[in-house]
């Protein structure tokens, strides 16, 4: 997994690139009753951040943040990060 989620000023939060390469074609969307704000570049470099703002009662009961990104052999990618 090329992310670490920075939860250290919530309700902002930074999805860090811990990896290697370069994410292309990333999103970041909300399930649940939360609203989201959130500044994603198109492409994101090792060690830069996605960062977002995530606001709602009760997130870790009924809020899931959801990532799609793109390897850069095309092969696309979604992870769920829980609160």
């Amino acid at each position: 997994m090329p992310w670490h989620v920075d939860r250290s000023a919530p309700p902002v939060y930074r999805l860090v690139n811990t990896g290697r390469d370069v994410l292309r074609g990333v999103s970041v969307t909300v399930a649940g009753r939360a609203t989201v704000t959130v500044s994603a570049p198109a492409s994101i470099a090792p060690g830069d951040a996605v960062v977002t703002t995530v606001s709602g009662r009760d997130l870790a009961r009924g809020t899931v943040l959801v990532v799609r990104w793109f390897r850069p052999d095309g092969d696309e990618y979604l992870w769920h990060v829980s609160f």
